[in-house]
């Protein structure tokens, strides 16, 4: 595997490093303290092409690859977690299953201003009731002639109220089970679609996070993405390429604790010597940065295999894992290294240990990844 990185690619990394500083690091503590969703952020990455960036350049994408996609989530994420989310909710959740399963005629209605920014995406499989048993949804589509109709309720849905275009997962058979559950596009504003109150969460404040309800909400059948019952297997696979946007948020967030860390050490003084003279602290440091590429050759692994076409679920699983559980170990590690004052909100680094959290949960929870890993590993010796 070839990961030297190509021109392309470099100066992708280094707009969205550029934008990112100057435009989103500034702001980060305080939307994350006000909660406020940040649709400046939003213009912005829409203005850059950030929001498209996978997406077929006949629909206005930039038709760059799964590697491009890691770099501008890890380097958004970096800066703000936030914004990050709210990014690769909307490409690799609601837009990239558009260019995947969608008609000509949904994608140049929903595709097209996903990919260019005008609208925003969200993803709507998990509910109050179930979030990991996806195949255990109570949300209803009844069909009535050239609608169905919608009855029940979604819980944590990333860009929540903020969100134009929802991909959202419905039961059309019951009895079928996880083969009875259909995709529907529903646009926000449609009769019987409407939204909880926000989450007051831990981490990643200032993306919106609420439940939808759909009470009586009818959608037209040419809105169904895919087939009647394809629905299951369209959200597994969107998942696999969610885990590797994920896997790349969590590099972000541990690289700007490594790098506020390596800081912190170099003036810090304790006992008449600076502490990064400190052979517990050098180890804290050293394993951070080791674990830190190694968790984005596991993620660039699993994008180089999207993109050759080869299968990658057990790759991106490993990926989400490792790279969750790094950034929530050594962002703990970070806060250590800054003692008292990294526990209070003078310094960025609680911050990033409460966004860290969320990616151990969201997209499929570690438990889950060990899950799809174990699967993959016995369905090989066969």
């Amino acid at each position: 595997m070839d990961f030297n990185y190509s021109e392309e690619q470099l100066m992708l990394k280094k707009m969205v490093q550029d934008i990112a500083q100057k435009e989103f690091a500034e702001r980060a503590k305080e939307i994350d303290k006000s909660h406020r969703f940040p649709r400046e952020n939003v213009e912005l990455m829409a203005e850059a092409g950030l929001l498209g960036v996978t997406i077929d350049p006949l629909y206005n994408g930039g038709g760059m690859d799964y590697i491009c996609y890691s770099i501008v989530v890890e380097e958004l994420s970096k800066v703000c977690a936030s914004t990050g989310t709210i990014m690769s909710a909307h490409l690799s959740l609601c837009a990239m299953p558009i260019q995947d399963w969608g008609t000509e005629e949904q994608k140049e209605i929903f595709l097209r201003p996903l990919a260019a920014g005008k609208k925003l995406g969200a993803f709507a499989l998990s509910e109050p009731s179930n979030g990991s048993d996806a195949a255990g949804m109570l949300t209803d589509a009844r069909e009535d002639g050239e609608n169905y109709i919608l009855n029940g309720s979604k819980a944590w849905i990333t860009n929540g109220a903020e969100a134009d275009i929802y991909l959202v997962l419905a039961q059309t058979n019951r009895e079928a089970k996880h083969k009875g559950v259909t995709a529907f596009l529903i646009e926000k504003g449609t009769l019987g679609f409407s939204f909880g109150k926000p989450e007051d969460k831990l981490g990643i404040r200032a993306s919106s996070t609420t439940q939808l309800h759909f009470d009586n909400c009818a959608v037209p059948k040419k809105n169904i993405l895919g087939k009647i019952g394809d629905g299951f297997k369209i959200a597994m696979k969107t998942l696999d390429g969610g885990r590797i946007g994920m896997a790349s948020q969590a590099i972000g967030i541990a690289r700007a604790a490594f790098e506020d860390s390596m800081s912190y050490a170099n003036t810090r003084e304790a006992f008449g010597q600076k502490i990064n003279e400190f052979q517990a602290i050098q180890f804290k440091l050293a394993n951070m940065a080791v674990d830190i590429d190694a968790a984005r050759w596991l993620t660039y692994s699993a994008a180089l295999a999207h993109d050759e076409g080869k299968p990658y679920s057990k790759l991106a699983a490993q990926a989400k894992l490792f790279a969750s559980e790094m950034a929530m170990k050594h962002t703990v590690e970070a806060v250590q290294i800054h003692g008292g004052y990294g526990y209070t909100t003078d310094y960025n680094v609680e911050r990033y240990m409460r966004d860290a959290k969320i990616t151990e949960i969201y997209e499929g929870t570690s438990e889950i990844q060990r899950i799809v890993i174990a699967k993959a590993l016995f369905k090989e010796m066969l």
